[in-house]
This record gives C-alpha cells, sequence and structure tokens, in this order.
C-alpha cells in the first residue's frame, strides 16, 4: 500500500515483535478457592478471616515487620483491620485471598491478584504477606505456587508479574526462588508511607512457565521431604540452573 502521493509506502516493514498465533482466553480469576495438598486460597471474608488475620500479622513483634514494605498497614485495632480487609473485598480491580494452611484451618496470611489485563494475558500478583507460623515453610512456597499455577496453567495468561520496594532483601529473594527473572528497577516510581519507593520488576512468561513449574512441583513433591518436613533440596539452587533467557534487551 503506498500513499497516493508517491511518498514512503505505509508500513514499509513488519510492525515489531512476535506475532501472536491467538489471543489469550480473556478470562479474569474466580472468587473461589484454590486447594493444594498442604494449602488453599480462600476467598477473603472480613468477618471469618479477620481475627485470625489480625493475630497473625499484629500479634508480636516479628508478626508487625510483615508491614515494612507494603503500602498498608499496620492498624491500631482489629475493628479498623477489618475495615481494611472489606475495602478488599469490595475492590472490583483486585481478587484477594487468604491464606489457610489445611492442618489449622486458619487464615494466617494473604494473596492477591492485581494490575489484570485478561485481554493481554498479563496479571501480577501481590499484597503478600505471611504470619510468622507460616514462613519459611511447605505450606507458604505451595500457596505462592498456587497462585502462580492458577492463571498460567489454567487461565492461559502470557505474563506472570512481580513488584517489590527494591529494598526489600527478602520479596526479592522470594521472586528469583520462585523463577521469575529480573526486569528492571523503576526509580522514584511511588510515594509510600511518606517515603520514596523505587520498584523493581520481575516476570515469568508463558514460554518459561512449565520448566518452572515442574521445579516447583519437583521441590514440592513429598519425596523431597525428610520424616521432619525438611526439604531435601534447595528450590532456589533449582532456580538458579534453569534455562537462560531467550529475550534480549
Amino acid at each position: 500500500m503506498t500513499q497516493p502521493d508517491g511518498l514512503e509506502p505505509l508500513f514499509p516493514r513488519p510492525l515489531s515483535g512476535a506475532d501472536v498465533p491467538a489471543p489469550p482466553p480473556g478470562f479474569v480469576p474466580a472468587r473461589a478457592s484454590i486447594i493444594g495438598e498442604t494449602v488453599s486460597l480462600v476467598p477473603l471474608n472480613a468477618e471469618e478471616h479477620g481475627a485470625s488475620m489480625y493475630e497473625a500479622s499484629h500479634g508480636s513483634e516479628d508478626a508487625l515487620r510483615i508491614w515494612d514494605y507494603l503500602a498498608v498497614g499496620r492498624w491500631g485495632t482489629e475493628a479498623a483491620f477489618k475495615a481494611a480487609l472489606r475495602d478488599q473485598m469490595a475492590n472490583q480491580a483486585m481478587v484477594f485471598y487468604a491464606v489457610v494452611p489445611k492442618d489449622t484451618g486458619i487464615a494466617v496470611g494473604q494473596i492477591s491478584y492485581l494490575d489484570i489485563h485478561p485481554q493481554n494475558g498479563v496479571i501480577e500478583i501481590g499484597n503478600i504477606w505471611f504470619g510468622p507460623t507460616l514462613q519459611k515453610t511447605k505450606a507458604a512456597t505451595e500457596a505462592l505456587f498456587l497462585s502462580l499455577d492458577y492463571p498460567m496453567s489454567e487461565l492461559g495468561y502470557r505474563r506472570m508479574q512481580w513488584r517489590c520496594n527494591s529494598l526489600n532483601a527478602k520479596s526479592r529473594a522470594a521472586a528469583k526462588r520462585l523463577g521469575f527473572r529480573f526486569e528492571g528497577i523503576f526509580y522514584n516510581h511511588l510515594i509510600f508511607k511518606r517515603k520514596n519507593r523505587d520498584t523493581t520488576w520481575y516476570s515469568i512468561l508463558d514460554d518459561e512457565w512449565p520448566e518452572v513449574r515442574k521445579k516447583l512441583t519437583d521441590w514440592l513433591d513429598i519425596q523431597n521431604f525428610d520424616a521432619d518436613g525438611n526439604a531435601k533440596s534447595s528450590l532456589a539452587g533449582a532456580m538458579a540452573e534453569r534455562s537462560p533467557s531467550t529475550r534480549s534487551a
């Protein structure tokens, strides 16, 4: 196709980027429970989960550290905390879940989906916190795996995102341990709690997910744990050995 005045043809070369053989299905995550072997992600219910979640996140000095790098919190009373949970339940742009280990049936953590773009197949997990009793457990890792697997394996998303405060070393280590690749840092990105936040970005793409998923499921397999419940292998080590990225700057 050329312009009538004889100038350069319109679109003289292909548009940048690889072709997308088929568009993403366009599904939005359901507000329904995601069930695992040791833990479940249950749609957030302020009245049902609020008391145990408040205790898990405010009941000790270790628990209160949960809020150091999050955009919200702390709350002075359980009632104020439950009011914030009700606001989260009503949020139409995000989907919030309580993290409920099966051995106790008590909600002691939270995960949400945000920045959801079904038409592009892009989604993020965030607003993540685990109470001290859940931290560094198999159930904690499985909760994160479930939150990744549902959109990537069942809903057909193309990109899973992880963003965190660049000062949050634990969150950055968790992203790498789960198989996310570092993408970059947005400097002076946000102001949270009257402080500057540089934001670090990570992603898992659809063509990377099968390998990442296998490493996660292999690590979560019961055969990887001894009689005391200790993992026999390092998930971080397994992810460090994954295939190099095919993406270039």
